[in-house]
């Protein structure tokens, strides 16, 4: 396993011409991420990381493993918690199953739109900053993916449609509302879906414009349904020791690659809304705007997981729903 915490060069640089030497020390960071590299995401990061180098004069270079290379999705998050590397980006809701709260983001139909996406985020940030703390981690920014959609190998027009459909999921509350819709869930990552709807394993789905189309959706289903059921995020975090290590330029460095990234990942993801569903048409996928029928049934189901939710998630709940 590549070491997170790599001294690439230490002691003195020595520059005769100019008669003086000065001490560098440069340190290379590992970023596990799940997506692939044309996936907006990460390409927000690899700007991110050059940023990062450019704002610490080079004292801190990260290398983006992007598509799971270095870890699996469900495995980022714990590495950079154990410190086996120090950064690493991952979807947020993946750690509902810890605490409700990550997950509010993917509750359907409670944030349809970015402006109610953005206040989310500022509702929640301050419960995920204090739940991440307690587990040794810091959260550098969040970004959304596109408002999620359904896709589907066959026409549905009605929730009924969607029975005994093998479902794909990626967290627990896709899992749920699969099992809601009386579909089969079966837990992919984005990197194996292809092979798992030509295979058979799945023939529906949600998930964004951006994943549809960077995984050439058209290869292996024929139907988008743009239900705009939530507005979900992936978050970067950062273990706090390694964090700590840094000296004060250095960590203001970090955190202010992080603001931009933070910034140009929300312009970035509201482009990609619209260009990806159009390349979505383009190569032949069928864009539907849901049936009344289908969409009040979806609804139906978001509103059973949101009293679910709201029970479950207790005072940190209540606290971000009261803020939002």
């Amino acid at each position: 396993m590549t070491i997170a915490f790599r001294p690439v060069a230490t002691g003195l640089a020595f520059a005769a011409t100019f008669g003086f030497a000065q001490a560098v020390t440069a340190d290379t960071w590992d970023m596990p991420t799940p997506y692939p590299d044309a996936t907006f995401h990460t390409v927000n990061i690899q700007q991110f990381a050059k940023d990062v180098a450019a704002n610490s004069g080079g004292k801190l270079t990260i290398t983006v493993h992007s598509a799971g290379s270095l870890f699996k999705h469900p495995e980022i998050k714990n590495a950079v918690r154990n410190g086996q590397v120090p950064m690493g980006e991952f979807f947020l809701s993946l750690l509902t199953n810890e605490n409700p709260a990550f997950g509010i983001d993917s509750q359907p139909f409670l944030a349809t739109n970015y402006a109610d996406a953005k206040r989310l985020w500022a509702a929640q940030k301050p419960v995920v900053d204090k739940l991440l703390d307690a587990q040794g981690l810091m959260a550098l920014y969040a970004v959304p993916w596109p408002p999620q959609g359904l896709y589907t190998k066959r026409e549905v027009n009605s929730l009924a449609d969607l029975k005994g459909m093998k479902f794909r999921t990626n967290n627990a509350v896709l899992e749920k509302l699969a099992q809601k819709a009386g579909a089969a869930p079966t837990q992919i990552e984005v990197p194996d879906i292809p092979q798992a709807f030509a295979t058979g394993r799945v023939e529906a789905m949600i998930t964004s414009p951006s994943t549809g189309a960077n995984s050439k959706a058209w290869d292996y289903l024929n139907h988008f349904y743009d239900t705009q059921a939530w507005v979900p995020k992936n978050i970067v975090v950062v273990n706090k020791r390694a964090f700590q290590r840094l000296d004060a330029a250095t960590q203001k460095a970090v955190k202010d690659a992080a603001a931009a990234a933070e910034t140009r990942g929300w312009d970035m993801s509201q482009k990609e809304t619209a260009e990806k569903i159009a390349i979505l048409k383009q190569n032949g996928i069928t864009v539907h705007t849901p049936s009344a029928e289908l969409m009040n049934g979806l609804k139906a189901l978001g509103t059973e997981m949101i009293t679910e939710w709201k029970a479950s998630a207790g005072a940190d709940g209540a606290s971000i729903l009261a803020n939002y």
